[in-house]
């Protein structure tokens, strides 16, 4: 088996548009073929007349019958062939040739209709599989864009993972990953293929955890290798909004690249998401490290950069307004707009900071009322600890997770992914007849 390229693994597998033809006789039997391969998109040319088809079902029909006749209203006669248009993976064009062929039937290759958006069909392997839910419950990758489905997860378990930095409950994460995986609970058998994306949450809330040195709280089992988030919550802060800006500047990398493909080098360079929006985006990290640093070299690039930014963005807008005096108002309005949202998607990033910090102190507040029972000596009270640390680290535990899922899902969906889509793809369908109805034949 040859291995797969990271070019090929980023990008949505390559159709082809095709025309099926194939003798009128033998309309039905080039449907059973179709339907058997799973592997083409039928277009529907004529919705009016399945519609007709279906106000008209009687009661001995199939299912299957019903589906045959919907799709014989939708083909497209033409003297003594029928034809019938679509999609196919390129790939799959061989194979889907070679079965319709007994009867008669061909799939012609026909060139894109301009304009028209070919259905993307992500790759069912590679190493970002587990992370195509994020990507999925967002939108459906365009044809044209990249697919960030790898380096998304990986984002979103780095973020996770500074909010949940704690080594014993990123070990109960990596115990539920494998109990997932195991497969030996019937319950959890839909989200099994998930089981990595659990583990990689997991072992970042372990990789902070060791950062900070938590270990079901302050208990001292690990030692504090970076900082402690209680006891210094400006540097927290100040990572927090750098691991932020390094994550915008990944998805203007990535945005860069999908503008292009989708409209070329004018687009790219223009679009409010493109190189004019790094350029702000390059400017406003200019000026950051001009203040922090003290470099009047940085505050001049900031100048710079942040022109040639508001120029290109502005032109950008003003095109797409329509031009005229009430286009140039609206490019001015939606220019102040974009500036305004950089500085507060950046900022946005603090919360990594903040619930990182209330994840550490929930800790804390856990393990200070153990100890404190536990010192009074008497047995009940040690009784008392060990439930209050059984208890609240449960509860702990719970609560930050869902929180810091949350919060890691929303600072990916409008942070990140607001900028990488500008547009909505269509998943590939392929048509297929009710399986319950499908006649097996030796």
């Amino acid at each position: 088996m040859s291995s797969m390229s990271w070019r090929d693994a980023v990008r949505p597998v390559r159709m082809q548009r095709i025309a099926l033809v194939v003798p009128r006789e033998h309309r039905r039997e080039l449907l059973d073929r179709v339907s058997s391969a799973g592997v083409v998109e039928l277009d529907p040319l004529r919705s009016e007349l399945e519609l007709a088809v279906v106000a008209d079902r009687r009661p001995e029909w199939s299912d299957r019958e019903l589906e045959l006749r919907r799709q014989l209203a939708q083909a497209v006669p033409h003297g003594p062939v029928t034809a019938w248009l679509g999609w196919t993976p390129a790939a799959a064009l061989p194979g889907l040739a070679e079965a319709l062929r007994p009867v008669g039937g061909a799939a012609v290759p026909l060139p894109p209709p301009p304009g028209m958006q070919p259905p993307t069909l992500l790759r069912q392997r590679g190493p970002g599989r587990s992370f195509e839910v994020l990507v999925q419950t967002y939108t459906t990758v365009p044809y044209a864009d990249v697919d960030p489905a790898l380096v998304a997860g990986l984002a979103y378990v780095a973020m996770f993972g500074m909010m949940f930095g704690d080594v014993g409950h990123g070990l109960l994460l990596l115990l539920g990953a494998l109990i997932v995986r195991s497969g030996r609970f019937a319950r959890l058998a839909k989200v099994r293929p998930a089981w990595p994306f659990l583990a990689g949450a997991g072992a970042a809330s372990v990789v902070f955890g060791v950062l900070y040195g938590e270990m079901f709280g302050p208990t001292g089992l690990v030692p504090v290798v970076w900082l402690s988030p209680i006891d210094d919550v400006g540097t927290l802060l100040l990572t927090a909004i750098g691991a932020g800006a390094f994550l915008l500047a990944g998805a203007y990398a990535l945005v860069i690249v999908n503008r292009f493909r989708e409209g070329g080098w004018v687009f790219a360079l223009y679009a409010r998401t493109g190189i004019a929006g790094a350029l702000l985006f390059l400017a406003l990290a200019c000026v950051a490290g001009g203040i922090y640093f003290g470099g009047a070299g940085l505050l001049i690039a900031a100048v710079l950069l942040g022109v040639a930014g508001l120029v290109l963005t502005f032109a950008g807008l003003l095109a797409g307004s329509g031009g005229g005096a009430a286009g140039v108002l609206q490019a001015i309005v939606e220019l102040f707009d974009v500036v305004v949202r950089l500085g507060s998607n950046i900022v946005s990033f603090a919360r990594l900071a903040a619930f990182g910090l209330t994840h550490a102190a929930l800790g804390t507040i856990v393990w200070q009322g153990s100890v404190a029972l536990w010192d009074a000596g008497s047995m009940p009270s040690r009784l008392g600890a060990a439930l209050v640390l059984i208890v609240g680290t449960g509860i702990a535990f719970t609560l930050e997770a869902l929180v810091a899922g949350i919060q890691a899902l929303r600072l990916e969906y409008y942070e990140l992914f607001s900028r990488v889509f500008e547009t909505d793809g269509r998943p590939f369908r392929p048509w297929r007849l009710p399986a319950e109805d499908v006649e097996v034949t030796s």
